[in-house]
């Protein structure tokens, strides 16, 4: 059986990162430990570790309705345990009272150090409080250069796992019907905007695909697909139903509220 054929082109690539980490463990009989992977990301290496083998694999990011986590692909013989996944949390300080900072601040201060997406894994927030999850790795060199975020002095405190905030999402479901399952189509039928709005918000990158920035409007969508546009939050292909009598596909998809 052809392992990539059930995968998208674009994540071949990826799929061959997870086969050397799989490799490396049953090579060496020892564990492997990734950076923070997406969920579509975790998914694949679900799907390529399998659950029968002689390598296995635990994902953690701190809570487990978090989405960013590290995967460690084990043997067999090896049992894992919290400490394994080398995750630090923190929480960040700032004037509540006199500034406002939101997530894509945060995300984007931490990546002005100089540091990979991947050695970071959530940001949550109830609206004041704000934590991070990063690396144990780079957590130290966080700690002493994260001093600030857009103009706002801020430091961060150090918490544990059982301070984290707890994450609620609510998604409501609706029905629609598109003449295609381009990107385009679809966000304009589940954002009720024109075709020609959505084209615009892919081609100026404010789209992600499964986390993933895309800008082709003709990108072919599937089920499952997780779909973000900033400033209109996210949706998820749940099921495609099939055809109407008209010839239009019929579509379940979900939206965060």
């Amino acid at each position: 059986m052809n392992l990539y054929q059930h995968f998208r082109k674009e994540e071949h690539a990826f799929i061959d990162q997870v086969l050397e980490w799989k490799d490396s463990v049953e090579a060496q009989y020892s564990p492997k430990l990734t950076d923070f992977l997406d969920p579509r990301e975790q998914e694949i290496v679900r799907l390529v570790v399998g659950t029968n083998g002689d390598t296995l694999v635990h994902f953690s990011g701190g809570k487990s309705a978090f989405e960013r986590k590290r995967a460690l692909l084990y043997p067999a013989y090896f049992e894992p345990d919290e400490d394994d996944y080398l995750l630090s949390f923190f929480e960040i300080k700032y004037p509540v009272k006199f500034v406002t900072i939101d997530h894509r601040k945060v995300l984007g201060s931490l990546m002005s150090l100089g540091l990979k997406r991947s050695k970071f894994g959530d940001i949550v927030t109830n609206g004041e409080s704000i934590q991070i999850v990063v690396a144990k790795e780079i957590a130290e060199y966080v700690r002493m250069n994260f001093s600030s975020v857009g103009k706002a002095t801020i430091s961060l405190q150090e918490i544990t796992r059982d301070e984290l905030l707890d994450l609620k999402e609510n998604w409501t479901e609706q029905s629609v019907t598109v003449t295609s399952l381009r990107l385009d189509v679809i966000l304009a039928a589940i954002l009720h905007i024109s075709r020609q709005k959505a084209q615009v918000l892919i081609e100026n990158g404010l789209v992600k695909v499964n986390w993933k920035i895309t800008e082709q409007t003709s990108f072919e969508c599937k089920e499952n697909d997780v779909l973000s546009v900033r400033g209109y939050g996210r949706s998820k292909l749940r099921t495609i139903e099939g055809r109407t009598k008209k010839d239009k596909w019929k579509l379940l998809v979900s939206r965060q509220n």
